[in-house]
């Protein structure tokens, strides 16, 4: 491209950029084309990946068992403040389910789609994979069982269990739903239609909560508590018997016990839907069905082939990580059943979900976030100002421009790039746990290092290529 017409080209996306829209809760997310040198990016992504890899098959497996195994203590505190942190966590979600009801109709400026899809699932997420497990106190469920629990002198010691058998598969099918619901549904912003769906899953989750306990459901049925308690996993702060302590990003994985298949399927689903969420925006995926990309016929006429594409997406990264984990044993000779060495090595996963989530609802977070701030303070569209940022003028020029592209690229592949590379790392680890001999655990790796490469390829594409919608 010459440079005449790359500067036409940059000056009409400019000015498109500018044009005003109709605006929607997630009408940032990829809201331009990168026009940058993306085969040197890809490349050189898939080249880290690779060198990583060979990097680690020559160090010694006590060196980095040593790496993993750094501990700075800093200080213990009690769960004295949890409760009273959760009630106030209830209140403040029914007041935004009422704002949902009875506040404003625009998805811009009611709080309730604004927390839900850019401050929770946005942005919590990444507050989850830096700082730890803030969930299990800020979840706006566990102060209410307790109160409950009390009220109604319920044996919170032996609760009815749930049967083993069914292991995550609540929390996978619920996970689904929501996937479903966020990527397929025609109206996810819609203040009212998301009120109802999340009061109706707190009131389930609560019910179940009461039947089978708190820890019981918690843990294996209600999916944002297992989500977020797995990216927390990640996290270099580490709590262990009430003393808060630092670790090296990705330790706490290396600890993990294998997966159950449900275990394994749930983390496979939380990364191929954020990977289905970008390619069911581009022109390589809608051209597959026949459809003009630049007449984006809505959300509503897709209906039938997004849920097929969840789905394939979802089957596909199964199949091709099974194939993985196999060809690995079978390199490696190794003895372990397959459900052993898959519900442990999915573990190197996390890292690659938490980047993708990252890269991909950073200019979600960047721009709603502040359509976020100024909605809390007037919830109703009352003419409220409680925090002062009701008449904030939000920003949204952060994510325009060549220059904040260069930027968002950049940071972006990055971040996709250093969770490959932090996965290959982790994945090593869990493979000195498989395998005594190192040789042994660099040969079973070396499948899996491919697929990374792949999906590193893969991620770096989805933030180039053009979209619609």
């Amino acid at each position: 491209m010459k440079d005449h017409d790359a500067g036409v080209v940059l000056a009409s996306a400019t000015t498109l950029a500018l044009l005003p829209t109709s605006a929607f809760a997630h009408a940032s997310d990829r809201g331009h084309v990168l026009l940058l040198p993306t085969g040197y990016y890809i490349a050189g992504g898939a080249l880290a990946v690779a060198v990583s890899f060979l990097v680690l098959a020559l160090l010694p497996p006590a060196v980095l068992d040593n790496f993993w195994r750094r501990r700075l203590p800093l200080f213990t505190f009690g769960d004295a403040p949890r409760i009273l942190i959760s009630l106030i966590s209830f209140a403040g979600f029914a007041l935004l389910v009422a704002a949902g009801l009875f506040g404003s109709r625009d998805p811009l400026s009611n709080p309730l789609p604004l927390v839900v899809w850019t401050l929770l699932w946005a942005g919590f997420t990444l507050l989850q994979g830096v700082l730890g497990d803030l969930w299990s106190w800020l979840n706006p469920w566990y102060g209410p069982w307790r109160v409950a629990s009390r009220v109604f002198a319920l044996d919170t010691a032996k609760p009815p269990r749930l049967p083993s058998w069914l292991g995550y598969w609540p929390a996978f099918a619920l996970f689904f739903a929501f996937a479903w619901f966020e990527l397929i549904d025609p109206a996810p912003d819609d203040p009212a239609r998301l009120a109802f769906a999340a009061g109706l899953y707190w009131l389930v989750s609560f019910t179940a909560m009461l039947a089978f306990g708190y820890d019981g459901w918690s843990r294996r049925g209600e999916f944002l508590t297992v989500f977020f308690s797995m990216v927390a996993r990640f996290a270099p702060f580490e709590r262990v018997d009430g003393r808060l302590g630092l670790c090296w990003p990705g330790a706490k994985l290396l600890a993990g016990e294998p997966l159950p298949q449900s275990g394994t399927a749930f983390l496979l689903l939380a990364l191929s839907s954020v990977s289905f969420d970008g390619l069911s925006k581009t022109f390589f995926w809608l051209g597959l069905f026949g459809i003009n990309p630049l007449e984006y016929p809505g959300r509503t006429a897709l209906i039938g082939i997004g849920s097929f594409g969840l789905v394939l997406t979802f089957v596909l990264l199964a199949a091709v990580f099974a194939l993985a984990v196999i060809l690995g044993q079978r390199l490696a000779g190794d003895k372990h059943s397959f459900g052993e060495a898959a519900g442990l090595l999915v573990w190197s996963i996390v890292p690659i979900a938490l980047a993708y989530h990252i890269a991909h609802y950073l200019t979600v977070l960047l721009v709603d976030g502040q359509y976020a701030l100024v909605a809390l303070s007037d919830p109703f569209a009352l003419g409220w100002d409680l925090f002062g940022t009701a008449n904030r003028m939000v920003e949204a020029g952060v994510v325009a421009g060549a220059q904040s592209a260069w930027w968002l690229w950049n940071i972006q592949a990055g971040v996709i790039i250093a969770g490959h590379v932090l996965a290959v790392l982790v994945a090593h680890g869990l493979a000195w746990r498989l395998h005594k001999q190192p040789s042994r655990a660099a040969l079973s790796q070396l499948p899996l290092t491919l697929l990374m490469i792949a999906y590193t390829i893969f991620g770096l594409w989805l933030l180039a290529t053009p979209t619609a919608g």
